[in-house]
């Protein structure tokens, strides 16, 4: 049985991301779907399991912020944070995490000479800047269970700034027109920058209270 893991796809469906689903007994979703419709269109390819992110809105209500289930032999526990996560998770074969947009498999120790494995898919949706754009398939048969990272294509639009674009400049009028109650859009167009940018910019900024320039570089893997 073939698994998709995927999270963070802002709206977005790939149809490089369709085209790897359509032979999976089932998909998970880490979050920050942000639309009913890609919700829709996953759950006519496979059964689905989702959890809510930061970016779902008032439609993913009935979502929960956490899910603990058995699928194909093999116990989860699912949140689209990682802090949201239980504890301790000895219990779960493997855990699921999205929100950073970036690939990660880590094996934790479990009891019994178990060990649990913390997956985050990273994002399949809208390319965040420099980070690349990534799914996880685990295959469960007979012998056992492996993962799989996928890494998918993205158009040349999707690159990330220019050379020589002075990318912290930007962030700091962003956050600084953000706080003015600016849209992306306005700050776009005023300032003459990408717009999917200033919307990427302005969106870490709102969802990451607190968090400073240098941390938005961070976030963009700059």
């Amino acid at each position: 049985m073939k698994i998709a893991v995927l999270s963070d796809s802002h709206n977005l469906l790939r149809p490089e991301v369709l085209d790897r689903l359509r032979d999976c007994g089932a998909i998970l979703h880490g979050g920050d779907i942000s639309g009913q419709d890609i919700l829709d269109r996953l759950e006519e390819l496979a059964p689905v399991h989702a959890v809510r992110g930061n970016n779902d809105g008032e439609w993913a209500a009935r979502l929960p912020l956490r899910a603990e289930f058995e699928l194909a032999g093999l116990r989860f526990c699912m949140a689209h944070k990682k802090k949201d996560l239980p504890a301790d998770l000895s219990a779960c074969d493997i855990a699921v995490c999205g929100h950073t947009h970036r690939y990660d498999e880590t094996w934790l120790p479990a009891a019994g000479g178990r060990r649990t494995l913390l997956l985050n898919p990273g994002s399949c949706g809208p390319r965040r800047f420099v980070q690349p754009v990534t799914m996880a398939m685990l295959t469960v048969g007979p012998d056992g269970w492996n993962v799989s990272r996928i890494d998918l294509p993205h158009a040349a639009g999707e690159s990330g700034p220019k050379p020589g674009t002075d990318i912290r400049g930007q962030i700091e009028l962003v956050m600084r027109e953000t706080r003015k109650g600016r849209s992306p859009a306005e700050i776009a167009r005023h300032a003459g920058m990408d717009a999917a940018l200033a919307e990427q910019i302005a969106r870490l900024y709102v969802t990451h209270p607190g968090v400073t320039a240098d941390g938005i570089m961070t976030k963009m893997g700059l």
